[in-house]
C-alpha cells in the first residue's frame, strides 16, 4: 500500500482567533471550525475525556492544511514555543511566497517577528524563518529566477 499525502500538521494554540487571523494574512483559507469531544476522540490522541475547539485551515491550492487546536480539557502540559531551531522534535511549516518581503511586512501587522535575517541561498531562494503566533516558528521561502 502506497503513501497517499501528506493531510495536515497540527498546532496546539492558546489564542485560536489570533492563530485564525495570523493563518487568513498568510493566505490559508479557513476550511472549518469544530469543537471535537468524545470517548472516541480520547481514544485516538490516549488523553482519555477531551474537548477541543479546532479550526482547519486549507492551503490555496488545495494540498494540505493546518490544523489548529486549542485545548479545553485537559489542559495543555507542555510549552515548546520558545524552543531554539536545534531544538528536537518537530521544528517549523515552511511555506513559499511570492514576495518575502511583501509577506513579512503583512505578518509583522500581526506579530511576527524576524528570527534571523532574510539570506539568500545560491540565488535560488530567499528564506527567514519567524515567530509568529503565540512564538510558533515558521519558515518562508521565496523561489527566485
Amino acid at each position: 500500500m502506497a503513501l497517499k499525502r501528506m493531510d495536515n500538521i497540527g498546532i496546539v494554540v492558546d489564542d485560536l482567533e489570533g492563530a485564525i487571523d495570523f493563518f487568513r494574512e498568510l493566505g490559508l483559507e479557513l476550511e472549518g471550525r469544530a469543537t471535537i469531544e468524545g470517548e472516541w476522540a480520547g481514544r485516538v490522541t490516549g488523553l482519555g475525556d477531551q474537548r477541543v475547539e479546532i479550526a482547519m485551515m486549507r492551503m490555496p491550492d488545495g494540498h494540505g492544511r493546518l490544523e489548529l487546536s486549542r485545548f479545553l480539557a485537559p489542559p495543555v502540559v507542555a510549552d515548546h514555543r520558545n524552543a531554539p531551531v536545534n531544538a528536537l522534535g518537530y521544528l517549523r511549516v515552511m511555506f513559499a511566497v511570492d514576495d518575502i518581503d511583501e509577506t513579512l511586512e503583512r505578518l509583522r501587522s500581526r506579530g511576527a517577528e524576524l528570527v534571523g535575517e532574510v539570506v539568500d541561498y545560491k540565488n535560488i531562494y530567499r528564506l527567514c524563518y519567524i515567530r509568529g503566533p503565540e512564538g510558533l516558528l515558521i519558515g518562508l521561502a521565496q523561489e527566485l529566477g
